[in-house]
């Protein structure tokens, strides 16, 4: 049997929710073993001069913990 768990991460792209997606996930996967899915819990676009500036998105990422 296996526990998981689940912790929140925010992440920010100027380019698109896509990359700020994989942005997120890159930096947690660097600090947190045995990722097994992200759920996104959240977007948000930040604007500037009527224009979008910023995309980001609030996920929570499961990982297993180990034995």
């Amino acid at each position: 049997m296996s526990v998981a768990r689940v912790t929140e991460v925010i992440a920010a792209s100027n380019k698109s929710f896509d990359d700020a997606m994989d942005k997120g996930i890159k930096r947690a996967t660097k600090t947190l073993k045995n990722v097994r899915s992200a759920w996104v819990k959240d977007q948000t676009i930040t604007v500037k001069d009527g224009k979008a500036a910023e995309y980001r998105v609030a996920m929570h990422i499961t990982f297993v913990l180990e034995d």
